[in-house]
């Protein structure tokens, strides 16, 4: 039961109700003095040291130990007396076993803080939570052989003022380090300190290009997958939203809409000032709108390419939007009433309000505008399998 505590001598076990108390001492052996090396079993006293061991039967257990104080038999040495030692059981100035530090500190790994010490309790170990981070800290760090393929990239600290290098293996995606900064010469440094990659996986900046380029000539650097399919994916929306116009007009939107009117209204003034050779910035301070707003119109070839979609709601009119359709188009005067006693005998249970609501958005003249380009970029960069049948419709008029 106690084979972990076989380094000792153990005298006695006692019930001390909530804990078991184990009474041991230390074996009368030479121990080497920890300056010149010395052998020695001379006792020069005794000192009591309580620790804790690893729980048995869910209680805690709690050994007295008696540890000697020996003398180093060489007359010059600088330590005449030390406190012998239990190499793998004790540690100096420890109250836990190496073992129970050792299960507290695996406990901390996967939990941390205060979920650890929540776990610990119910193991009958209670540590408090800077105790549980505390063994943390002192378990040594992972030694990672550099792979033959690293991947580099940035991230956040704090968004917009400070950044870090996370150094990770291209192949599996575990990580391997992390440095304080981004700069050229922290990651050359990294890479001359831990040579051995080949292939270095990274982003479009020119920095790591840079540091790999003057650390590791040889290496052959590639663009990660993320970075290359974001950077198609801004192209598409930027070759949709150039190309509104056209593909717009195969369901046009209904003239009249504020959003709409504002929209060719800045665009048109803009690239009138645009146009007189007026710069970016005078036309913000002109027209009081923000420089980036202008610069945004400035670079639409259209004043479409701002149209939104509406996003109405499926509302109790829509069964019957081909009936009013019908009726609408055969007589543009047909009075609200008699479109609201027709739809009810075919079944139609809403209020009167809501019709006029629904006629007064122009939803029975016609489908509402085609897409967005946001939108119709994500159908063209969606598998085709995984397309719904509308969209799949709506996909190939878009590319007509």
């Amino acid at each position: 039961m106690f084979s972990g505590l076989s380094a000792l001598v153990v005298e006695d076990v006692a019930d001390g109700g909530d804990a078991i108390v184990v009474t041991a001492r230390t074996r009368d052996v030479a121990v080497p003095c920890p300056v010149c090396g010395s052998p020695t079993a001379k006792a020069h006293g005794y000192h009591r040291r309580t620790v804790a061991d690893v729980p048995v039967d869910g209680r805690q257990v709690v050994v007295h130990l008696r540890v000697r104080r020996l003398a180093c038999p060489i007359l010059g040495c600088r330590r005449q007396t030390f406190r012998e030692q239990i190499p793998g059981l004790l540690e100096r100035h420890q109250r836990r076993t190496v073992r129970l530090a050792g299960q507290i500190s695996q406990v901390a790994r996967e939990l941390c803080g205060r979920a650890a010490t929540r776990l610990a309790g119910l193991l009958a170990v209670p540590v408090s939570r800077s105790t549980a981070l505390r063994n943390l800290r002192r378990l040594p760090l992972p030694r990672r052989e550099v792979p033959r393929v690293i991947g580099v990239d940035d991230f956040a600290l704090k968004r917009r003022h400070r950044y870090a290098t996370i150094v990770t293996n291209a192949e599996t995606g575990e990580r391997i380090d992390v440095l304080s900064d981004r700069t050229a010469d922290t990651l050359e440094t990294w890479l001359r300190e831990h040579p051995g990659a080949e292939v270095v996986c990274r982003d479009g900046s020119a920095t790591y290009a840079e540091a790999v380029r003057r650390a590791l000539p040889d290496a052959v650097q590639v663009s990660d997958r993320w970075h290359l399919w974001r950077n198609f994916c801004d192209k598409v929306q930027l070759e949709i939203r150039a190309h509104a116009g056209c593909w717009a007009t195969i369901n046009p939107s209904r003239p009249g809409g504020i959003r709409e009117q504002t929209t060719r209204e800045r665009w048109t003034k803009i690239h009138d000032l645009l146009g007189q050779g007026v710069g970016l910035l005078e036309c913000a301070r002109r027209l009081s709108l923000a420089l980036n707003t202008v610069k945004r119109y400035a670079r639409m070839p259209e004043p479409q390419a701002l149209r939104l979609t509406p996003a109405y709601r499926p509302t109790l009119v829509d069964p019957y939007r081909d009936h009013l359709r019908e009726r609408r188009r055969a007589d543009p005067a047909v009075p609200v009433t008699h479109l609201l006693r027709e739809i009810r005998d075919l079944g139609y249970t809403g209020s009167a309000n809501l019709l006029v609501r629904y006629l007064s958005q122009g939803r029975a003249e016609g489908d509402r505008p085609v897409t967005t380009p946001r939108h119709a970029g994500r159908l063209l960069l969606t598998d085709p399998e995984n397309l719904r049948p509308k969209e799949t419709a709506l996909l190939e008029k878009i590319t007509a």
